[in-house]
């Protein structure tokens, strides 16, 4: 475990533009049917998704691998403000939903998510995750760019 610490960093940001309006960028990323097409690295799926999207409320994620390995993880919502804005503190978690706390010897993991809008039916996404692992900003380029395929399908759909 001390491994681990020696590799936690903080305050990865990533940022993205979407064309396609907020509507539609906050759709894929709370709507369970739309999460499990885009969650995960690139060549793993997502089998399950479960959305409680209310303060109090947590979200359930699994994460396959193509060898069948599956991975847990979830949330609990501490704000949200649609469609603008979603906080969550990060937990993993066993298929049945049982924690197994995220914290990294005591430090909560927390997760800002913003939706801005551009203007032309552009919109701004920013994830924040306040302490993160090496590697880990690589990973979710890739779950990224998963889902800005689905937010193009959606605004083609639109």
């Amino acid at each position: 475990m001390a491994d681990r610490q020696t590799n936690l960093l903080q305050n990865l940001v990533i940022t993205r533009v979407f064309d396609a309006p907020r509507e539609l960028v906050w759709k894929a990323w709370t709507d369970p049917a739309l999460v499990v097409k885009w969650w995960g690295l690139k060549g793993f799926t997502s089998p399950s998704c479960q959305i409680d999207l209310r303060v109090g409320g947590r979200y359930l994620l699994c994460m396959r691998a193509p060898d069948g390995q599956e991975y847990w993880s979830g949330g609990e919502y501490t704000e949200i403000t649609a469609p603008e804005k979603i906080v969550s503190v990060l937990f993993y978690a066993d298929r049945n939903g049982k924690v197994e706390r995220a914290d990294h010897k005591d430090v909560e993991v927390r997760d800002v998510v913003t939706f801005e809008e551009m203007g032309s039916g552009r919109t701004k996404l920013t994830f924040r995750r306040s302490h993160w692992d090496v590697g880990e900003d690589e990973g979710s380029n890739q779950i990224f760019d998963k889902l800005a395929v689905v937010v193009v399908e959606l605004a083609r759909a639109g």
